[in-house]
């Protein structure tokens, strides 16, 4: 088997020499030619329902199917060790299939385990797609399982106070209903949830997996029964993932393993640094040994990311910090090559109920390529024109 760096790069590529190309083939094709009226009538009908098209059948429309969308979804697999995976749009909008999925299957009750990113719970707590929802904190799962529970849902690393949960321990916990970690912050270079038990990983690559901030998606890794289910969900809601983005995603499959690495290195320089600022109350990094009590990272996770929060004195500086930075910016998102710093209780976690809303007093980094030096500098500079 290939080396991981070997395998991204190669990830859903594995047959161009074949095709005498050396690029990703873009296919931006909205429709396709038809032969008659029963082949493409089959096809349509195949896909509709959540198949795959034979090779050299009709792919018909690209709601239904995209074969730039297919070969991002391949290289997620690769990278996931999944059967198959299934894109989207957004991530909220591969969330939302997962969810509609579980309410068809007659199962509506999720139980879900704080903290989530601010979109997951909002949308789970105003049950506006047909989800019943109960919240745990670790350990409150078994006890908050239904006989109408569809999913367990959590993320690890969690957004946005990097908060750890053994996924081992969770899916026992789950007692047989499918567990879905959101694997966004982590990635498949630094942790694989389905070799873990899980039933469901999402990523929203519009963060790490592409990379840049210039592409937007969603994306389910799973096996075979699931992906059936999430494909009849997409292509009855159109909420498709289209082939330029699916382009530009794939492309940062190829770079991802030496950027979460780079940004890794750098975002526990800058951890550190912070923990000895004399203004800085907290810093919330799996790789600081506080913040990993289950001693997760080395074991579950091969390394504690480039994600890192902290906290100031009040909410009043808080807020004022992001708009001090220079170098970085002031933005919500993650996972690009640029350092990004927001304040989750006013922004990103804002619609989140009174008692699983962050600290005011919190901020979010996502740490990015540049010099760590500078990183720190800027932040500090920042730090210390507010408190």
């Amino acid at each position: 088997m290939l080396g991981w760096d070997s395998r991204a790069v190669h990830a859903g590529r594995e047959d161009l020499a074949g095709l005498g190309v050396h690029a990703i083939p873009l296919d931006m094709s909205t429709t396709a030619p038809l032969a008659d009226v029963a082949t493409g009538g089959e096809a349509y009908e195949l896909m509709a329902t959540g198949g795959v098209p034979a090779p050299g059948q009709t792919t018909v429309y690209q709601r239904l199917w995209n074969p730039t969308v297919a070969r991002f979804e391949d290289g997620v697999s690769t990278l996931e060790g999944s059967a198959a995976s299934v894109s989207f749009a957004t991530g909220m909008a591969a969330l939302a299939a997962v969810l509609l999925a579980a309410v068809a299957g007659g199962k509506p009750h999720v139980v879900a385990v704080r903290p989530l990113y601010g979109g997951s719970d909002h949308v789970l707590a105003t049950g506006l797609l047909g989800t019943r929802v109960t919240f745990v904190h670790p350990g409150g799962v078994r006890a908050a399982l239904r006989p109408d529970t569809g999913l367990v849902i959590a993320e690890t690393p969690a957004n946005p106070d990097l908060r750890l949960l053994d996924i081992k321990s969770l899916v026992s916990e789950a007692d047989g209903v499918p567990v879905m970690i959101d694997n966004t912050f982590a990635t498949p270079v630094l942790q694989r949830p389905l070799e873990l038990g899980a039933a469901l990983v999402l990523h929203s690559a519009t963060k790490f997996l592409g990379g840049h901030g210039d592409a937007m998606g969603g994306v389910v890794a799973t096996d075979t029964e699931w992906a059936v289910r999430l494909r009849q969900v997409r292509a009855i809601t159109g909420g498709l993932l289209t082939p330029w983005p699916a382009y530009l995603l794939h492309r940062g499959l190829a770079t991802l393993p030496v950027r979460v690495r780079a940004q890794q290195e750098s975002a526990h320089k800058v951890a550190v640094a912070l923990a000895s600022h004399e203004a800085v109350a907290r810093v919330l990094y799996p790789g600081l040994a506080e913040c990993d009590p289950l001693g997760l990272v080395g074991t579950q996770m091969s390394g504690p990311g480039s994600m890192l929060s902290f906290e100031v004195d009040t909410a009043e500086h808080a807020e004022a910090i992001p708009s001090r930075v220079r170098m970085m910016t002031h933005a919500v998102s993650l996972g690009g090559v640029d350092t990004l710093i927001q304040h989750p209780a006013g922004l990103t976690h804002r619609p989140v109920a009174a008692a699983a809303k962050p600290h005011a007093t919190m901020l979010r980094v996502s740490i990015g390529l540049e010099d760590p030096e500078d990183i720190v500098a800027d932040l500090a500079q920042a730090i210390e024109a507010v408190c």
